[in-house]
């Protein structure tokens, strides 16, 4: 039984949001926090690509001689692809930020583990 394209990416979309949640909830190292919090970040921009999948969609740039009827209905919905390009340059940021912030409190307690940290 083959399961489509687009079932996949949400099955494997979960997973990552699972995984990561799990990971940050449990997990007591801080760095293994940041890339648990960034599994999700990468399984909510796979769930919103998925959303805009379209089986034979075309891209999405209305070219001279298209009808605009046609264009309509094979293109790709654009919107999800904006919001993940957005979400990508933003987590990058929030990523670095939140590295430094941990290499910050290793130098000041001398440990990355989130519970000796949260003790002092």
């Amino acid at each position: 039984m083959m399961i489509s394209l687009q079932l996949a990416s949400l099955l494997t979309a979960g997973s990552l949001m699972v995984i990561g949640a799990v990971a940050v909830i449990f997990i007591d190292n801080l760095i293994k926090k940041v890339i648990a919090l960034s599994f999700i970040a990468d399984g909510v921009n796979l769930f919103l690509v998925t959303l805009g999948y379209k089986p034979g969609g075309i891209v999405y740039i209305y070219l001279p001689g298209m009808s605009g009827s046609w264009f309509a209905q094979n293109a790709a919905y654009p919107l999800p692809f904006a919001l993940v390009l957005t979400s990508i340059v933003i987590g990058a940021s929030t990523l670095a930020v939140m590295l430094g912030i941990i290499i910050v409190l290793y130098h000041k307690h001398g440990t990355i583990s989130a519970s000796k940290v949260l003790e002092e």
